[in-house]
Formats: structure tokens, C-alpha cells, sequence
């Protein structure tokens, strides 16, 4: 009963990382509410989507009399902001932000008006910024996922069972580190490949915060494994690998992220 108990605390932990982490990364979704001539608007504003085709960005507004702009440019360039109508289609307004190579950004603004309000812009002053990247197969990112969970999971585990004064991590430090090298090491590339064309733009080759996360909190971990060998407790170990990966797990996914440089590519037009 007391193993249960301690694994159910690890995954309460686990899922409240996994959750804080996706609410408040850099591509999930603008939402929000703003009232324009009477009339309530919630709005989804995308932050992420695939290459292969334009993202539609659609906002409900039940009164015929609201229309709706889309005014767009390529994130951190010098191009003419674009503004191009919304088309609507019973209830809702649509418009569609050109599809974008993978790692390139658009940075846009969803402006509303009725003939008896004030424009509203619905994201206030400041700009969404979307990334747009390549389809990962359901093959890689699936695995990914599920053993990027696990590994926190076990991780959260073995700093629990560090805390023990009769607790044997051992085990539980071999399966995490193991669980950390397959998913965040082999098949977390192999995800920055397809959504982004490159294998790892972390340290030494650049900057990218998920890369570098994921191999701080493997480093921590083959620490740990390495000074618990020979039947060395390492308690101190386990339980700052332990604590060093809820950290990084708590830094906000895709944070400082693959970024297209555009100077490197034509004038928008």
C-alpha cells in the first residue's frame, strides 16, 4: 500500500509538470474574451500548425453586423504588415495565414469592427506569434511522449524514494535514466527532425531550450547512476537529478525553440 501510495504521489507530480508545462508553453493557444457592441466573442488564437498548408484562424461572432481582418507579417523582419479580409460563414469569421517552412514564424493580429463600436483588437497591442513546423509521424511522436512521461514519472519516483531514510533508489535511477536517454536523446531528435529538418540545434550547435533541457536533466541523471555504482547510496545524487529534471520540466515546451532566419530567404511579397 505504501509503494502505491508513493507512486500515486510521483504521478500526481508528473501530470501537474506535464499540464503547467503544455498551458504555458509559447504554442499553446491565445485565448480570451472581448466584447464588441454588445456582443461576447471567445476567441482560439493558433500558435503552432503544420506546413503543409494555410492555418485558418476562425473566431465565432453570431452578429452579422461584425467583421473581421487578418494582419500578418514574417516574425522578426522588417516586412509591410499584410491585411487581408475575414470571410464569414454563418456565425464565424475565417482567414488563412500562409503556410510557412518548417521553424518559420509569422507574427498576426485579428482585428474586429461594427459600425456602432471601436475596432478590437483582440490580442490587445501586442502580436501572436505562430510557428509553423513539419507532420511528425504517430510512430515517432507517440513513443516520444509516452516515454518522456515515464521518464518524469520514474524520475519524481526515485527523488521520493531518496527521501526514504531506508530507500533503495537503485532501480528506479537505471530505469529513469534509461527511459530519459531513449525518449529525449533518440527520439526526441529524430521529432526535431521531422517537424523542424534538423536532428539537434541544442549545445554546441545553438541555442534551442528543449534540446538543451533534455540533455542537462540526461547528464544529471548518468551522474547519479555513475555515483550509485557499487552499491553506493547517492542519495544527494538522486535526489538533485531528480529535482534538476522537475526544473527543466517546468520551463514552458518549446521555449526559445527552432526559429527560420528569414534574412536568408527572399523579400515577403
Amino acid at each position: 500500500m505504501k509503494k502505491f501510495l508513493l507512486w500515486f504521489l510521483a504521478f500526481i507530480i508528473t501530470v501537474g509538470a506535464a499540464v503547467y508545462q503544455r498551458m504555458t508553453g509559447p504554442t499553446y493557444p491565445l485565448r480570451g474574451m472581448k466584447d464588441i457592441a454588445g456582443t461576447e466573442i471567445n476567441f482560439r488564437l493558433p500558435r503552432t500548425h503544420e506546413t503543409a498548408k494555410d492555418c485558418m484562424v476562425k473566431i465565432t461572432a453570431a452578429d452579422s453586423a461584425i467583421e473581421g481582418s487578418l494582419l500578418y507579417k514574417r516574425f522578426k523582419t522588417d516586412d509591410d504588415w499584410i491585411q487581408v479580409p475575414m470571410v464569414r460563414s454563418d456565425d464565424s469569421l475565417t482567414g488563412a495565414l500562409p503556410f510557412q517552412p518548417p521553424a518559420g514564424k509569422l507574427e498576426y493580429r485579428v482585428v474586429l469592427s461594427h459600425p456602432s463600436a471601436a475596432d478590437v483588437f483582440l490580442s490587445d497591442d501586442e502580436s501572436v506569434v505562430i510557428r509553423f513546423k513539419g507532420a511528425v509521424p504517430g510512430f515517432v511522436l507517440l513513443p516520444h511522449i509516452l516515454i518522456m512521461f515515464m521518464a518524469m514519472l520514474f524520475s519524481n519516483r526515485a527523488g521520493i524514494e531518496a527521501l526514504r531514510p531506508k530507500g533503495s533508489p537503485r532501480k528506479l535511477v537505471i530505469w529513469t535514466t534509461g527511459l530519459m536517454i531513449a525518449g529525449g536523446m533518440i527520439l526526441g531528435p529524430l521529432v526535431q527532425y521531422y517537424a523542424f529538418g534538423a536532428l539537434w540545434t541544442g549545445f554546441p550547435f545553438g541555442g534551442d531550450m528543449t534540446d538543451n533541457k533534455t540533455l542537462f536533466a540526461v547528464i544529471a541523471w548518468i551522474l547519479a547512476l555513475v555515483m550509485g555504482r557499487k552499491g553506493k547510496k547517492a542519495r544527494g545524487w538522486v535526489l538533485g537529478a531528480s529535482i534538476i529534471t522537475l526544473a527543466v520540466y517546468l520551463i514552458p515546451h518549446s521555449l526559445f525553440g527552432s526559429e527560420l532566419d528569414y534574412s536568408k530567404l527572399p523579400a515577403q511579397k
